[in-house]
């Protein structure tokens, strides 16, 4: 696994800036610190799912690699079920018209 560069202290100033929030000195230097934390996970993921796809996960065998989760024969066939009849979907809704949810236009104004 090749190392992620490291966040500068420059880039979370950036992104502060950009997500219009104001830091202090002792917050950047912990986001910086945590926000390389993220990458280096994210990276770290990354190449597992790069390893798994080397090994023919996602080709046409079915993705089960108990070292991954600890669970064999996770997956299962992708099987359509029988919707829920529109009547017991519209039974807890507060107000229905013509089949269909009723809501308010604006949040806190009746329906």
């Amino acid at each position: 696994m090749t190392q992620a560069p490291k966040i500068t202290r420059e880039q979370v100033v950036h992104l502060a800036s950009l997500a219009r929030l104001e830091l202090g000195e002792t917050e950047l230097d912990s986001f910086a610190s945590q926000l390389d934390d993220i990458l280096q996970t994210v990276k770290a993921v990354g190449d597992l799912a790069d390893a798994a796809e080397a090994q023919g996960a996602g080709s046409d065998k079915e993705w089960q690699e108990p070292w991954l989760f600890g669970a064999v024969n996770v997956v299962r066939a992708d099987e359509p079920l029988p919707s829920l009849p529109t009547e017991a979907a519209l039974a807890a809704a507060p107000a229905a018209q013509e089949n269909k949810f009723v809501v308010p236009r604006i949040l806190g104004e009746e329906p």
